[in-house]
């Protein structure tokens, strides 16, 4: 995967092999089975759900929220089964960024135009289509938000008032992007509940799929120094070295290195 282009990724598919390599015994074939049979639904939908966004977003929310029963996990938000896709898929209940995979994975199928949009502390779609967009709130069971409740929405995640006039969180996201979003919200509460092996095993995730993200080097460098695991972060300080541009933080990043190698002797 991590030498794909990201419209060749298979969004579900990668999803769940990180759920295997989190819970290798967890039954992987039965959440397999039950998005074989999402993919079917959302076939099905393409047939009679109609041209618009919202007439796809309605279909989408029906078939999974309603028919399916997927919603956001109010009680127990910070459990890691929630960006597990497969405790998510056995529980019908996840965070919002695990729900929204498993919308974005029924949209493609469908052939709608389906895209993450990142904000913070917070993961929601957006559905665009000849009439224009539509913005979905998997956390909510697929409720559409209009411009008041995506104001409320923002209000309640970011604590300030949006402007007016602004762009939406980040923007469009990628597949690659989604995956790593998932990923990083596991990386983040391993690291809060100070398991920095937990940590640095999902940060090496997550540089599977994207191997020359010189942010995720840098953190496993880190990671690894504070497990004392020395010749590992001089390992990951030398792919720092090999990717970043010529410059100031490239001359930073060379006497990191050298420091760490020093740590060696």
């Amino acid at each position: 995967m991590g030498t794909l282009p990201d419209s060749e990724i298979a969004l579900a598919e990668t999803a769940l092999l990180f759920a295997r390599l989190d819970e290798p015994e967890a039954d992987w074939r039965g959440a397999r089975n039950h998005l074989s049979l999402l993919a079917r639904e959302a076939a099905e939908l393409s047939h009679w759900a109609g041209e618009s966004a919202a007439a796809q977003a309605e279909a989408l929310s029906g078939m999974l929220g309603a028919r399916h029963d997927y919603s956001g996990d109010y009680e127990t938000y910070d459990d890691l089964q929630n960006a597990n896709l497969i405790s998510v898929t056995e529980r019908r209940r996840g965070l919002p960024i695990s729900l929204g995979l498993i919308w974005l994975h029924c949209a493609e199928v469908a052939g709608w135009d389906c895209y993450g949009i990142d904000i913070p502390s917070h993961f929601i779609l957006g559905l665009d289509a000849d009439d224009g967009r539509v913005i979905i709130d998997v956390f909510a069971s697929g409720q559409t938000l209009d411009d008041e409740d995506l104001e409320n929405l923002l209000m309640r995640v970011q604590g300030s008032k949006p402007q007016r006039g602004g762009t939406i969180g980040r923007g469009r996201m990628g597949k690659r992007d989604v995956l790593l979003r998932l990923q990083r919200n596991i990386a983040h509460r391993r690291y809060k509940a100070k398991n920095l092996p937990g940590t640095l095993l999902c940060v090496e995730d997550m540089l599977r799929i994207a191997p020359e993200t010189i942010a995720l080097w840098q953190e496993a460098a880190v990671l690894n120094q504070q497990l004392d695991q020395m010749a590992a972060a001089v390992r990951c300080m030398g792919r720092v070295v090999a990717l970043i541009p010529p410059g100031e933080d490239a001359d930073v990043a060379r006497a990191t290195m050298r420091r760490l190698r020093s740590r060696l002797n």
